[in-house]
């Protein structure tokens, strides 16, 4: 599907991973920008930035790594998990988490709109934590091919994010992803199995889950 959108060479971008700045979040925009392995992160006051870092930090699912206390929260019965029922609602709550280090947040009303405009075409999608019907907890990302790209998450109650991680891992390992794309290196992922590869293999294995058919549409827990 040719986008007019076009972007420079990933490979180009400067040492802090910052390749280029203006255009838009059109739909087209996004998929094209993300289908070269480049994304949108910035802030109210500053134009749309567009990165592509290197090392990259993706965590393959397979790799995914979870201590025991969080195996018995998991099968406690304390959250329910769902997907793509309140994709709003997640991206609003990770837009209103105060991050350490952060003054404000990067998911400005443009993104939010933007994110949940891609939801409904169906490539944007969320992981959901519940307790007592509460949404508590969650994530949610941008699906193309064999590739899911990681955009934030939150959590209300304690292991709540991760829980919904481990249902994102869980719906990748079934489905054939490739890897999960965690963009930029935090301990906390590492922790979690993510790792850091080199800018030019990540390009490398986005390039062969590309060639296959993207899972369009609201997913459901299976």
């Amino acid at each position: 599907m040719p986008y007019e959108y076009q972007f420079p060479d990933a490979r180009t971008a400067d040492h802090d991973g910052l390749l280029a700045a203006g255009g838009d979040l059109s739909i087209e925009s996004l998929v094209t920008a993300y289908s070269q392995g480049i994304f949108p992160w910035y802030n109210q006051d500053s134009p749309i930035l567009w990165w592509s870092p290197d090392p990259r930090l993706v965590l393959f699912p397979l790799k995914f790594s979870f201590s025991a206390s969080l195996k018995q929260r998991i099968h406690s019965g304390i959250y329910s998990v769902e997907i793509d029922n309140d994709f709003e609602g997640v991206i609003r709550q990770c837009a209103s988490v105060q991050r350490h280090g952060q003054d404000g947040t990067w998911i400005t009303e443009a993104m939010i709109i933007a994110y949940i405009n891609l939801h409904h075409a169906g490539l944007a999608h969320s992981f959901e934590t519940y307790h007592e019907d509460k949404l508590v907890g969650g994530l949610y990302g941008v699906s193309l091919g064999k590739a899911f790209f990681g955009e934030s998450m939150f959590y209300n109650m304690r292991d709540a994010s991760k829980v919904a991680l481990y249902s994102l891992v869980t719906w990748a390992i079934k489905h054939d992803f490739h890897f999960i794309d965690a963009q930029q290196s935090t301990t906390h992922l590492k922790s979690l199995g993510a790792e850091e590869i080199e800018r030019d293999v990540f390009l490398n294995m986005l390039k062969k889950a590309l060639r296959h058919e993207t899972l369009k549409g609201k997913w459901n827990v299976e």
